[in-house]
C-alpha cells in the first residue's frame, strides 16, 4: 500500500492552479498571485462573527485593566508583533496593552529561529513570564493550526484563567478548539508556492488582526467618528495630525488648536471636549471617564468628512 504524501494541513498542500508558475513570465506570475489573493477576502468574510467575538473579548480585557496578547511563530508571530507595535502610535496606548510574543524571542523578528516553534513548554513559560491572568485575552496565531509553541501558550493561558482564541488558516485539531473561547478560521487553501504561509495565510492574518485591534480600540473610545482622537504626538506628522483633527472637529484655527492640546496635557480628545463643551481640563477628563472614554457619549454628533 502506497503511503500518501498529501499533508493534512491545507496550507501545506500543492496548489494545482499554480503548478506551472516556474514557467511563467513576470506578468503571468503577478496575475497568478493576484488571482490567489482574491480568495483571501472571501475566506476572512466567512469569519465575521468570530472576529466580532474576538473584538468583544479584547474590549472586555481592556476595560478590566487587562491586556491583549498575540502569540505565534515565524510569519504568524511577526504579524502579531507588528500589529501590537502599531497600537501605541496609532491609538495612544501603553505598549503593555497589546503585546506580541514570538517563538524564539526578538531575534526571530529578523532571522528565522528554526525549531523554536516546536517547543510547547516555551509557549507555556512565556505566559507565566508575562504574568497572564484572568483579565487578559490571549490570541494564538498559527497559519497551519498545529504550532506546538502556540498550543502550549494557549493551554497555560487557559489554566491561568485568561480568555483565549486561535487564528488559523487550516482547521486546528479538536484538542486546540476545545481550549479556546473563540476560533477564527479563514481557510485560505493551498498557497501559490507550497507551504509559503507568508502569502495568502499571512494576508488573511494581517486583515484579521487589523480588525481585532482596530475594532477593540474603537469600542473603548479611541476614535470620534472615524477620527483617531487618542493618538500620541510622537513625531512632527502626528503633531500636525492632532492639530488638524482638533481644527476639523471644532472649527478653530491652528494656533487655538495647539493651545487647546497643550492645555489638555497633549490629549486630542480632551482638547476637543474642552472646546466643544466649554469645560476645563479636569471637567473634560471627568466627563470622558464617566462616558467610559467614548467621546461620542459626551459629544453625540461627530463631524462629517471634509469633501
Amino acid at each position: 500500500m502506497t503511503a500518501s504524501h498529501s499533508d493534512p494541513r491545507l496550507t501545506e498542500r500543492r496548489n494545482p492552479r499554480t503548478a506551472d508558475i516556474d514557467l511563467a513570465t513576470p506578468r503571468e506570475i503577478v496575475d497568478l498571485l493576484h488571482a490567489e489573493d482574491r480568495f483571501v477576502l472571501d475566506a476572512v468574510a466567512t469569519q465575521r462573527d468570530a472576529i466580532a467575538r474576538a473584538i468583544e473579548l479584547a474590549e472586555q480585557a481592556f476595560r478590566s485593566g487587562g491586556r491583549l496578547f498575540y502569540v505565534g511563530a515565524g510569519t504568524s508571530g511577526r504579524l502579531g508583533v507588528l500589529d501590537a507595535s502599531e497600537c501605541p502610535p496609532t491609538f495612544g496606548t501603553d505598549p503593555e496593552m497589546v503585546q506580541g510574543i514570538i517563538a524564539g524571542g526578538p531575534a526571530a523578528l529578523t532571522r528565522s529561529q528554526e525549531g523554536a516553534e516546536d517547543v510547547a513548554s516555551d509557549g507555556a513559560n512565556a505566559m507565566t513570564a508575562h504574568l497572564v491572568s484572568a483579565r487578559d485575552f490571549v490570541l494564538g496565531i498559527a497559519a497551519s493550526g498545529t504550532t506546538p509553541y502556540v498550543r502550549g501558550a494557549l493551554e497555560r493561558a487557559a489554566a491561568l484563567g485568561a480568555r483565549t482564541g486561535i487564528l488559523a488558516c487550516s482547521p486546528p485539531a479538536q484538542t486546540v478548539l476545545d481550549l479556546v473561547d473563540v476560533a477564527i478560521l479563514p481557510i485560505t487553501g493551498a498557497e501559490p508556492v507550497t507551504g509559503s504561509t507568508r502569502m495568502k495565510a499571512g494576508t488573511a492574518t494581517k486583515l484579521v488582526l487589523n480588525a481585532i485591534s482596530t475594532g477593540a480600540m474603537i469600542r473603548i473610545g479611541k476614535t470620534f467618528g472615524n477620527l483617531m482622537v487618542d493618538l500620541r504626538a510622537m513625531s512632527a506628522k502626528l503633531v500636525d495630525r492632532g492639530e488638524r483633527i482638533v481644527m476639523e472637529v471644532t472649527g478653530v484655527e491652528r494656533a487655538r488648536a495647539r493651545e487647546l492640546i497643550d492645555g489638555a496635557g497633549g490629549s486630542v480628545r480632551t482638547a476637543i471636549v474642552m472646546q466643544q463643551r466649554a469645560l476645563s481640563r479636569e471637567q473634560a477628563e471627568r466627563a470622558l471617564r464617566d462616558a467610559g472614554g467614548v467621546v461620542r457619549r459626551v459629544l453625540p454628533h461627530a463631524p462629517p468628512p471634509v469633501e
